[in-house]
C-alpha cells in the first residue's frame, strides 16, 4: 500500500464538506460555456524531457479534447528548482488560462527558499493528481555494480567520494536520493543539474555515479542498455520494471519515496471553474490514449479526488520540510 492509498481515508473525511459543497456542483452550475475561448497554457517549471514535462504533454493532449479542442500549450520555464515557473503562475490571472504542472518538489520549496515570492500552499489551488512516477536508481553499465548493495558498499568504502545527481536542489529526484542516502547511512556528494536529461547524460558517461531518475525519462535508455537499473525508490515495484527490486526490498528500510505530479491553478480560481477543469482533467486521464501513454512511460494514475489531493499536498509539505531539515538540504 503506497502513501496515496494510505492517505485517501483521511483525505475523504477531511475533504467531505468540500466535496459535498463544491465539487458536487451540478453540471449546469459547474460548466462555463464560454470557457475556454482561447488557448490554455500549462507552465512546466522544468526542462523539456523531464518527467513533469512528459506527463504534462500527455495529459495536455487529452485535456485539449475535453476542452472543445481549444489548444493546450505546454511551456517550459525551468530554473531555481521550479520556482521561476511557479512564481509566474502564482501571479497570473485566476481565470483558468494559465495552469501549472509541478512535481512533489513544489511543496519542498517553501522550506528550501526562505525568500520565496509565493507560498506553495496558499497561492495555489490543487486541481488534480496527474501521476505517480517511480524513480529508479540508475548507474552506468560500465560501473559493474551487480546490485544496490554493491553500490552502497563502494560508497561506504570511499566515504565522500561517490557523486550522485539530481534534477536540482529540493527536486523530487534530490529528495528521493536523500531519503535513500540517510537510510543507507552513506556519505556521498550531491551534484545538482538543470534537469533530468542533463543528469542522465552524465550518469551514462560516468561523470556521476548514480541518479534517482524518473522512470518516464529513464526507461528508454534502460531498455537500450545505456543505463543499468539497480532499484526503484517507490514503495512498490514499477510495473515497467517488474524484476527490479525496491530500495526497501534491497535491504534499506525507510528509504521509499513517492514522486507525484499534479495540476495547479492560481489560488483565487473560482470554485465552479476549478471543478470544471478538474472534471475535464479526470476524464482526460481516463481516456484510452492517455492510459496507453502512461503504460508506455511506466507512470501510474492514483485516482485521487480533488479534495483529497488538496489535503494530500498540505500533508506532503509537512513531510518535505521534515526531510529537508533532516538531510540539511539547502538551495545552493
Amino acid at each position: 500500500m503506497n502513501r496515496f492509498q494510505k492517505f485517501a481515508p483521511f483525505c475523504s473525511r477531511l475533504g467531505a464538506a468540500l466535496l459535498f459543497g463544491t465539487l458536487t456542483i451540478s453540471a449546469a452550475q459547474a460548466q462555463d460555456p464560454a470557457y475556454p475561448n482561447k488557448p490554455v497554457r500549462i507552465i512546466v517549471p522544468f526542462t523539456a524531457g523531464s518527467a513533469t514535462d512528459i506527463i504534462a504533454r500527455a495529459v495536455g493532449e487529452g485535456l485539449r479534447k475535453e476542452l472543445g479542442n481549444q489548444p493546450v500549450i505546454v511551456e517550459n520555464k525551468p530554473g531555481a528548482g521550479g520556482t521561476l515557473g511557479a512564481a509566474q503562475v502564482a501571479s497570473s490571472p485566476a481565470d483558468g488560462y494559465t495552469l501549472l504542472v509541478h512535481s512533489a518538489g513544489h511543496v519542498a520549496n517553501a522550506a528550501l527558499y526562505p525568500g520565496l515570492r509565493y507560498d506553495p500552499i496558499k497561492d495555489f489551488k490543487p486541481l488534480a493528481m496527474l501521476a505517480s512516477v517511480p524513480n529508479v536508481l540508475v548507474v552506468s553499465p560500465k560501473s559493474n555494480y551487480k546490485d544496490l548493495a554493491a553500490l552502497v558498499a563502494k560508497a561506504k568504502a570511499e566515504p565522500g567520494k561517490l557523486l550522485y545527481a539530481s534534477a536540482g536542489n529540493g527536486s523530487a529526484t534530490h529528495m528521493n536520493a536523500e531519503k535513500f542516502r540517510i537510510a543507507a547511512k552513506i556519505d556521498a556528494v550531491h551534484v545538482p543539474y538543470r534537469g533530468t536529461p542533463e543528469a542522465i547524460t552524465d550518469v551514462i558517461s560516468g561523470q556521476v555515479s548514480w541518479f534517482f531518475a524518473p522512470i518516464t525519462s529513464a526507461i528508454p535508455m534502460i531498455k537500450d542498455h545505456k543505463l543499468q537499473a539497480l532499484a526503484v525508490g517507490s514503495p512498490t515495484r514499477a510495473t515497467a520494471l517488474p524484476d527490479v527490486p525496491t530500495t526497501v526490498e534491497a535491504g534499506f528500510p525507510n528509504s521509499s519515496y513517492d514522486f507525484w505530479i499534479g495540476l495547479f491553478a492560481p489560488a483565487k480560481l473560482p470554485p465552479a471553474l476549478a471543478a470544471q477543469i478538474s472534471k475535464a482533467t479526470a476524464t482526460a486521464l481516463q481516456s484510452e490514449a492517455v492510459k496507453a501513454r502512461y503504460v508506455s512511460l511506466g507512470a501510474n494514475y492514483p485516482h485521487v479526488e480533488p479534495a483529497q489531493f488538496e489535503a494530500f499536498v498540505k500533508n506532503e509539505s509537512i513531510a518535505a520540510t521534515q526531510l529537508i531539515k533532516q538531510a540539511k538540504i539547502t538551495q545552493n
